[in-house]
């Protein structure tokens, strides 16, 4: 049961951190797929914390994701915004093509939304 949950969030991690590298490609010009998983998992802390503060908590914790990708990427706010809509689409896709073939329930740690 530990191990299965162990497994189900470094896939959910590697899934995430993969939908930042894509958009750090893509957006940044990065390709560097350890510091894009180390990004899902700052993003994920920060949208962690954000999202406790009562009735704005979810601006907050999106706020707080995108200057995390703001802060790990070059580029400015609007080119960390782009690469947040990047990485969901491409986890998105990830998630549904993993879920269609393989069966998995799972989501992608370090991606809102996903």
């Amino acid at each position: 049961m530990v191990l299965g949950a162990i497994v189900s969030f470094v896939v959910a991690l590697l899934v995430g951190g993969l939908g930042i590298h894509v958009s750090g490609r893509l957006v940044a010009g990065v390709d560097d797929y350890s510091h894009a998983v180390v990004t899902a998992l700052l993003g994920a802390v920060a949208w962690a914390i954000g999202s406790l503060i009562p009735l704005i908590g979810s601006v907050v914790a999106l706020v707080a994701w995108v200057w995390v990708i703001k802060w790990r990427y070059p580029g400015s706010w609007k080119d960390a915004a782009i690469m947040g809509l990047v990485a969901w689409a491409a986890a998105l896709v990830v998630i549904v093509v993993l879920d269609g073939v393989l069966g998995l329930g799972i989501s992608a740690f370090g991606v809102p939304g996903v």
